[in-house]
C-alpha cells in the first residue's frame, strides 16, 4: 500500500490518494490524482507518526492514462515512476496484477485499503481496510446516473451500506484473493463504488513500464 501526496497547482492544496507497488520503480494509482511535488510513502501504517519502516520517495515521472476523462471520470489509471526503487522487504512488497482473462464476478467480496474519510467525517492516522462485494452491472447502471461502462470499470460495495470509501481513498487497490483487480476511482455520497478494471488496461500498462523503466 502506498500514501501518494502532492499539490493541486490550481487551488494551491495539498491533497493525498493511495496506491499500490506493482514493480520496484512503479506505483499504481488513479489518473485524477494528478499533481505537482509528487512523493510516494511506503510501509506506512500510522502516517501521522514516522515509523522505521516508512521509505518516503519522490515520483520522477507521472503517467496518467493518454484517454483519461476528468469529465467522465474513464480511463483513470496511472503509472509513478519513482526516483529510487523501493526497497522489497516484509513491509514493502509487489501486488500481483489480474490476468487478461480474469473475471471479477458479481457477489465476490474483495477488500479495499486506505486513509479516506471514515463514515465519521474524520480522517485516520492509521491504514483502515474494508470487506466490500462486487454489484451487478445491470444494478450499477440503475443506481448511478453517469454512465457506467462494464467493460473498463467495476462496480463495487454494497449499496444497503451508507460508507464504503471516501475522499482520500482514490487510487488505492481493490484487492480480490492476493491480486489487484481495480483502482479506486469514484462514488457519489453512498455505495457503490467504481472502481478502474486493472484487466482492461494490461498492454498499456506492460507497454508504459517497458519504455519509461
Amino acid at each position: 500500500m502506498a500514501l501518494i501526496e502532492f499539490y493541486d497547482d490550481q487551488r494551491g492544496n495539498r491533497y493525498r490518494c493511495g496506491g499500490f507497488l506493482v514493480r520496484d520503480n512503479f506505483v499504481m494509482t488513479a489518473a485524477h490524482c494528478l499533481g505537482s511535488n509528487m512523493t510516494v510513502t511506503l510501509g506506512a501504517h500510522n502516517i501521522k507518526k514516522r515509523e522505521k519502516t516508512w521509505q518516503l520517495i519522490p515520483v520522477l515521472r507521472a503517467l496518467p492514462h493518454p484517454d483519461f476523462s476528468a469529465k467522465k471520470f474513464i480511463n483513470d489509471i496511472m503509472l509513478l515512476k519513482l526516483k529510487n526503487k523501493a526497497q522489497l522487504n516484509s513491509n514493502v512488497q509487489t501486488i500481483a496484477l489480474p490476468q487478461e482473462q480474469d473475471q471479477v464476478k458479481p457477489g465476490q467480496v474483495c477488500s479495499v485499503a486506505g486513509w479516506g474519510k471514515m463514515a465519521d467525517g474524520k480522517f485516520p492516522d492509521t491504514l483502515q481496510e474494508v470487506d466490500l462485494e462486487v454489484q451487478d452491472k445491470r444494478k450499477c447502471r440503475n443506481l448511478l446516473s453517469r454512465k457506467y461502462n462494464n467493460s473498463i470499470q467495476l462496480c463495487v460495495g454494497n449499496p444497503k451500506y451508507k460508507k464504503a470509501t471516501g475522499r482520500g481513498d482514490s487510487g488505492g487497490p481493490l484487492v480480490c484473493d492476493s491480486v489487484a483487480q481495480g483502482i479506486v476511482s469514484y462514488a457519489y455520497k453512498q455505495p457503490p463504488r467504481i472502481f478502474t478494471k486493472i484487466s482492461s488496461f494490461l498492454p498499456w500498462i506492460h507497454n508504459t513500464m517497458k519504455h519509461v523503466a
